[in-house]
């Protein structure tokens, strides 16, 4: 600061306290909001001022698409919306990726944008650009609130559409203009019910379609449920359903947890051959998408499905139910158990007990099957990362992942109960802001986060914002130094011809280190337990582990059956996974088998796993070098993460 500005006259532009921006403060933090991501930018300074004097957390982060993915993750987290603020212009347009990921994700998130004053509206401003244009598309609301004497009433909108009130919740977007925002609102026009939360709506299934769904279950001998994201909150009731009906259970990427994995319903290590043979697919909050195959015939060939949702966006899609319950889940799951009463029909005790004996089986041997620490080229084999995970983190562990290549060792490796990733839309970049939102909503739980150098890279800065924030989470880096997934597409299918998907082995320690969290770099899978230990112990840890495997575009890589079967992962639906070896074909555990010369599409996230790191702790080691086996050199040992591309969006 030049000594003239040190000794110009302070000012307080915002002191009014009945101003548009005010107020919009005071309806957040009354509706329980305790944190707002976001990066500064004039046309948000009066709500971000008086956002943080009313009490608000502002995690400032260094780039807008991370304050989105933030709250993303902190609604996932813990069952609320988020909430993001962004300036006008690049600030608003650098989120619409994170912003389309949430819409695919079904989250609620709100973000709070400033635009141009009204009497400078389309004279050529700073920063002037149709927003809600932009954004309209990947939002269910996207409006300019423009009436200062309207926009807690707009706000109050913005945030119902977020949170599903008329349809399938997700991203709701509303901007102010930078003047409206200085506006003065007289109490007297402040309507209370603008400002009041209103509890979550648990909608009623309609009786004679629970009366259908009852018949369904007796008459079927093969019943089979499904859950997904809508079912998350269901988790008793889906208990008791699959007791009262006898039913096998599948979870998906969505709903890990929901169930415990040594439940007498639950099958996940073959659910292939459970659904082929199911008679009864019942669906819980779940869409039929790439993931289940599309519902098809093909792979469902003797099913009638019922399809049970509180959005009919998880209810109609691809398949349709006979019959169809726009319900809560819970809800209506406890409705259709009551109405079996003792009868729930007769089951195919050959089916039941052949797929759950052979379940458990798997399940033994992957137990009892080491992960091995190096591939065939002698560097860290990627399971070697999960084995020391299991090995060291609390039970309560909170896991995110993030890359491509890695992430189909991740699906499977990476057990713990409360999980994310980057959902349908496949979108790298997550693993850091995940994580970071993840630690500051939960700070008593251990997060890891484990990355590939790829997807790392995206929003690596991030690592900054858990410095100076104080999220205590453990960021693994696996660096095999490529999007290898298109590296070794191009390899192998379009004549060798490696361009542009070749990164390098950057020191990503050094960068943490730099940053002011603590980095290590790791190359003997012996030290890989130890580092994540440290990186707990000292609050922050950003492991980088160097993997050079080479999983092409097709993603096959042989990883032994115990990893994965036998502690909450799954083969594809088309194939199980056979007791000596799982082969990856899909980057989704709980996608359809492609032919042989099929691109791969991505895998998604759940759930909620970031990392440890008041400022991060970077593993990082040498690269390994394999075509066939998965492996790494350095703290973690996981595949490389790929970009997302047309034919394979690397998730």
């Amino acid at each position: 600061m030049t000594a003239a500005l040190a000794d110009a006259p302070r000012q307080d532009l915002n002191r009014d306290e009945t101003s548009a921006a005010a107020w919009i403060a005071r309806t957040l933090k009354a509706r329980g909001v305790d944190r707002v991501f976001g990066l500064q930018g004039g046309h948000i300074q009066p709500i971000w001022d008086h956002a943080a004097r009313a009490g608000i957390r502002i995690i400032d982060v260094r780039d807008e698409r991370a304050a989105m993915h933030m709250a993303h993750a902190h609604a996932e987290l813990t069952g609320g919306f988020g909430v993001a603020m962004a300036t006008a212009g690049p600030g608003i347009t650098n989120t619409v990726t994170a912003v389309a990921n949430a819409s695919l994700a079904r989250v609620p998130v709100l973000l709070i944008g400033g635009c141009t004053s009204r009497p400078q509206a389309n004279m050529g401003p700073l920063q002037d650009i149709a927003h809600t244009d932009i954004l309209r598309p990947v939002t269910r609301y996207a409006r300019t609130a423009r009436v200062a004497e309207q926009t807690l009433r707009e706000l109050d909108e913005a945030i119902a559409r977020a949170t599903g009130d008329m349809g399938e919740p997700g991203p709701a977007y509303i901007e102010f203009p930078t003047d409206v925002l200085r506006q003065s609102v007289a109490e007297n026009l402040v309507v209370d019910d603008w400002m009041r939360s209103t509890p979550p709506r648990r909608p009623l299934p309609e009786p004679a379609r629970v009366a259908e769904a009852a018949a369904a279950i007796r008459a079927s001998r093969r019943p089979l449920v499904i859950s997904g994201r809508g079912a998350r909150g269901a988790s008793e009731a889906l208990r008791r359903f699959l007791d009262v009906t006898g039913a096998l259970y599948l979870d998906t990427q969505e709903s890990r947890g929901l169930i415990p994995s040594d439940h007498e319903s639950f099958v996940g290590s073959v659910r292939a051959a459970a659904m082929a043979r199911a008679d009864l697919v019942i669906t819980l909050g779940r869409k039929l998408d790439y993931q289940l195959a599309y519902g098809s015939p093909a792979v469902f060939p003797d099913a009638r499905f019922v399809r049970i949702a509180d959005s009919a966006g998880e209810l109609i899609d691809n398949r349709r139910g006979s019959p169809e319950l726009l319900a809560d889940v819970g809800l209506a799951l406890e409705a259709i158990a009551d109405a079996l009463g003792g009868d729930s029909g007769v089951r195919d005790a050959d089916w039941l007990d052949g797929l759950r004996q052979k379940h458990r089986e798997r399940m033994r041997r992957g137990a009892e099957t080491p992960a091995p620490a190096r591939g065939a080229d002698g560097k860290i084999h990627p399971l070697a990362i999960f084995e020391a995970i299991r090995e060291v983190a609390d039970p309560d562990y909170i896991g995110v992942a993030d890359g491509g290549d890695l992430l189909s060792f991740a699906r499977i490796g990476l057990t713990a109960r409360t999980y994310m990733d980057a959902g349908a839309f496949g979108c790298l970049g997550v693993g850091v802001p995940f994580a970071v939102a993840a630690a500051l909503a939960h700070p008593r739980r251990q997060v890891i986060s484990v990355n590939g150098d790829g997807a790392f890279g995206i929003n690596a800065m991030e690592i900054d914002t858990a410095v100076r924030h104080g999220a205590k989470a453990v960021f693994i880096v696996s660096n095999n130094a490529a999007w290898n997934i298109e590296r070794f597409d191009q390899e192998f299918n379009y004549g060798g011809r490696v361009v542009g998907t070749t990164l390098s082995h950057c020191d990503y320690a050094a960068m943490a280190r730099a940053l002011g969290a603590h980095g290590e770099r790791v190359e003997d899978p012996a030290d890989l337990a130890g580092a994540i230990t440290r990186g707990n112990r000292r609050g922050h840890l950003t492991g980088r582990g160097i993997l050079r495997c080479a999983q092409g575009a097709r993603l096959r890589a042989r990883l032994p059956a115990a990893h994965g079967v036998g502690r909450g992962g799954a083969p594809p639906p088309g194939r199980d996974v056979s007791p000596a070896a799982y082969e990856m074909i899909d980057r989704s555990s709980d996608a359809p088998r492609p032919g042989p010369n099929a691109r791969k599409e991505p895998q998604p996230f759940r759930g909620d796993a970031i990392a440890r790191s008041a400022a991060g702790r970077a593993l990082t080691g040498p690269p390994a070098c394999g075509r066939r086996s998965p492996t790494n050199d350095s703290m973690v040992s996981m595949p490389p993460s790929p970009r997302r591309s047309a034919a394979s969006t690397s998730g």
